[in-house]
C-alpha cells in the first residue's frame, strides 16, 4: 500500500530487499581484493552469432561464460574455498555457480539467484537449457523458495543463521554455492565495471561491452571488449593464484573453446 503527499510518495520497503541489507552487512567483514579486467569477446560472439544465423538458435553467452569458468576453477579449485568453524579449508570438487537472473514476480521486477550445480561437469548446450528453464519457471524454483520464506524471519533470526551458515562450509554450499557470478552489462550499453559487496569467495561481475581499438598481429582492430570485475576473498586466496586464474579464464573465453575448436 502506498501514500501520497506533497512532493515525495511513500512506499512498503520490499521485503525481499532484506537480503541485500544481510549480504552487505556480512559483506562488511571480509577482507576482498577487486581486479578489473577485460577480455576481447570478439571471436565468440562473432561464432555464436553464426551458429544463430545457421541454425536459427543460439547458445546464450551465458552458458558458454559458465562453461569456461567451470574449467578455469578446475585447475585450481582454492579459488572457491571456504574456510569452517575449525579454521580448516573446505576446497569443494564441483562447482556449483550461483547466478543472479532478473526476473518478473507478481509484476514487479526482482532479483532472482539459481545455482547450478556441477558447471565444471556440464557441456554449454547442457547449460544452456538449465539457465533457459529457471528462466521460464523461477517461481517454482527451490531458490525462490527458500528466499520468499527465509526474508519472513525476523532480522535478529536471519543474521544468526547467516552467522553460522557461513562457518558451515557443506552448507552453504547447497544454499549459496560455490561461487557467485552476476551480470550488470544487460541492462545497458558500453564498457563499465561494478565493484560488489560479496559474500563469496569468488564473485565475477559482468560488466558492459564496448568496441575499442585492439592489437591483432600487429594490426589494429575494432575489437568488442567485455568488463569485468573479479573479486576474491584475500584470506583465502592470494593475488598471484587470482591473476593466474583469471589468465586462464581469459584464455578460454577468448579463444571461443567449446564453440569454436
Amino acid at each position: 500500500m502506498s501514500t501520497h503527499s506533497t512532493g515525495f510518495t511513500v512506499l512498503p520497503y520490499p521485503r525481499t530487499r532484506q537480503l541485500m541489507v544481510d549480504g552487505g552487512r556480512l559483506g562488511r567483514n571480509k577482507h576482498t581484493i577487486h581486479g578489473l579486467v577485460e577480455f576481447d569477446v570478439t571471436k565468440v560472439r562473432t561464432a555464436l552469432h553464426r551458429q544463430k544465423t545457421g541454425t536459427g538458435e543460439a547458445t546464450s553467452f551465458s552458458a558458454f561464460f559458465l562453461a569456461c569458468l567451470g574449467q578455469a576453477i578446475d585447475a585450481d579449485r582454492q579459488v572457491q574455498a571456504y574456510r569452517n568453524w575449525r579454521n580448516q579449508l573446505v576446497i569443494f570438487d564441483a562447482v556449483d555457480v550461483n547466478m543472479l537472473f532478473e526476473v518478473e514476480v507478481e509484476g514487479v521486477k526482482t532479483i532472482r539467484p539459481h545455482i547450478i550445480r556441477d558447471v565444471n561437469h556440464k557441456t554449454i548446450h547442457e547449460l544452456h537449457t538449465e539457465i533457459r528453464a529457471f528462466q521460464q519457471e523461477h517461481q517454482q524454483s527451490e531458490e525462490s523458495k527458500f528466499i520468499d520464506a527465509f526474508v519472513r524471519l525476523p532480522s535478529f533470526a536471519r543474521r544468526l543463521f547467516l552467522r553460522w551458515l557461513f562457518r558451515q562450509p557443506e552448507r552453504l554450499k547447497e544454499v549459496y554455492g560455490t561461487v557467485l557470478v552476476t551480470s550488470i552489462g544487460m541492462f545497458g550499453h558500453g564498457s563499465g565495471w561494478g565493484i560488489p559487496v560479496t559474500n563469496h569467495t569468488l564473485q565475477l561481475t559482468l560488466g558492459g561491452i564496448a568496441a575499442k581499438p585492439g592489437v591483432i598481429v600487429n594490426r589494429i582492430e575494432v575489437r568488442e571488449y567485455l568488463s569485468i570485475p573479479a573479486s576474491f576473498d584475500h584470506d583465502i586466496v592470494d593475488g598471484a593464484p587470482a591473476a593466474r586464474f583469471m589468465e586462464r579464464l581469459r584464455k578460454l573465453v577468448e579463444t571461443a573453446a567449446g564453440i569454436e575448436d
